[in-house]
Formats: structure tokens, C-alpha cells, sequence
């Protein structure tokens, strides 16, 4: 798997098939602007981010249309944790993202942007987590 990082950070241009078919353009469960930082040149620069069915894509523009290009995607379910991160960054209304071997920062406008963020994403964490598959949940009622 290419790092969070990479992925994220537009290192590797994402392809269709990262995008399983998700609908980017349409009906996001939660879009807006975020300001993140990049892995090389750790600059910070304002795009616009889209969470949608367990992806995180962004984009340097908020009109997106089905010809649009994610310069992009997180698939939610490789992250383990997503946290303020004030104290981190010494910058307010930062949070950041986490999988197992990076973590990306993003800073969002107001106190209840970064909350509805942390909300949204942490949400859809627990959703597309492949920690526990519909094949491994035992019914205990069923059993004799």
C-alpha cells in the first residue's frame, strides 16, 4: 500500500480504481475547507476536502463535478485515529489524522468545523474499519 502520505499528498496521482466507484461530485456526507500540510515542504496550503462512503478526497477547488480530478484520496478505513492536534501544532483548530505508520495535520476555519471534522471522520472510521468483518461476528444466540 502506497503511505498515507503519498497518497494524500498527490506524491502518486490517484486512479480511478482508488475511488470504488464512489461519487465524489454528489451528495458528500461532509465537505469544506481545510488547510493541511505537506510531506516534503511542509508548507500549508487551503483545499477542499470531500468525505464520502469511507474516502477522504481533496481537491485545490470547492467546484467539483464528475470530471473533476482528486488531487487525493485517504481510504478511512487504513486510518486508526483522528484527534485535535493544538498542542501538537501550536496552531488552533488543528486536528490530525492517523494510520499506523504516518499521520497527516489539517486546520480547519472555527472550533465547530474541527469538532464536525473529528465527528465525521471518526465516524466513518468505525463504519469501513476492517477490524471486524460481517464474516467474523458470532451470534451467540444461534449457537446450541
Amino acid at each position: 500500500m502506497v503511505s498515507l502520505w503519498r497518497a494524500a499528498m498527490g506524491a502518486t496521482q490517484p486512479n480511478a480504481d482508488d475511488y470504488d466507484g464512489v461519487e465524489f461530485w454528489s451528495a458528500a456526507e461532509r465537505a469544506g475547507w481545510l488547510t493541511k500540510q505537506g510531506e516534503y515542504i511542509k508548507t500549508w496550503r487551503r483545499r477542499w476536502f470531500v468525505l464520502k462512503q469511507g474516502k477522504l478526497f481533496w481537491f485545490k477547488e470547492s467546484d467539483v463535478t464528475r470530471a473533476s480530478r482528486p488531487r487525493g484520496v485517504i481510504p478511512v478505513a487504513d486510518c486508526l485515529t483522528v484527534k485535535g492536534a493544538e498542542d501538537v501544532l501550536n496552531r488552533q483548530f488543528a486536528f490530525e489524522l492517523s494510520t499506523r505508520s504516518d499521520t497527516m495535520y489539517f486546520i480547519a476555519d472555527a472550533e465547530k468545523e474541527k469538532e464536525d471534522w473529528i465527528n465525521s471522520i471518526g465516524r466513518s472510521i468505525v463504519q469501513h474499519s476492517r477490524s471486524v468483518t460481517d464474516d467474523e461476528i458470532l451470534d451467540y444466540d444461534s449457537r446450541k
